[in-house]
């Protein structure tokens, strides 16, 4: 092998185990983030690593944290049946907007506890939309194309 053959060969190598040391270092990141998000949120450190450990394993859901971790704000590409992470943002709001004049509502002083269950209900439709589609057409107050029937 030529001099030059083995030196990209050896770039190549150390390229790829850059990429490798990068992406451990952004998962270690966001499975902290998790856990600061969740002790932020009132739940414990198993709710946090139960969480991470559903998270690593969905590439959309994990693409969605990893947006509002770096951007703060909702990439809002992902989804499931139709249905972001927006959506889900939004239909939890409207349903808990009833507990809103409660002192003790969590959802209304963090909205850290927000952002993690809507992960979580993310990760829930991955493997089943149907109930949780189900809730959101019937328990939100906006419309949608089939919510009313015409008379």
């Amino acid at each position: 092998m030529s001099e030059l053959a083995e030196r990209n060969a050896g770039q190549e190598a150390g390229t790829e185990a850059d990429q490798d040391a990068r992406l451990r270092q952004a998962m270690q990141t966001l499975e902290q983030y998790v856990s600061d998000l969740a002790a932020e949120a009132g739940e414990n450190e198993s709710y946090a690593a139960q969480l991470w450990e559903r998270l690593k394993n969905s590439e959309g859901v994990l693409k969605e944290l990893a947006y509002y971790h770096d951007y703060g704000s909702f990439w809002g590409e992902y989804k499931v049946q139709g249905y972001s992470l927006t959506d889900v943002l939004v239909w939890q709001v409207d349903h808990f907007k009833a507990y809103l004049d409660r002192r003790d509502e969590v959802n209304r002083w963090r909205p850290e506890r927000l952002l993690l269950h809507a992960l979580d209900v993310l990760l829930q439709m991955e493997a089943d939309p149907r109930p949780f589609i189900a809730k959101m057409q019937g328990e939100t107050g906006t419309d949608f194309v089939g919510k009313f029937k015409e008379y």
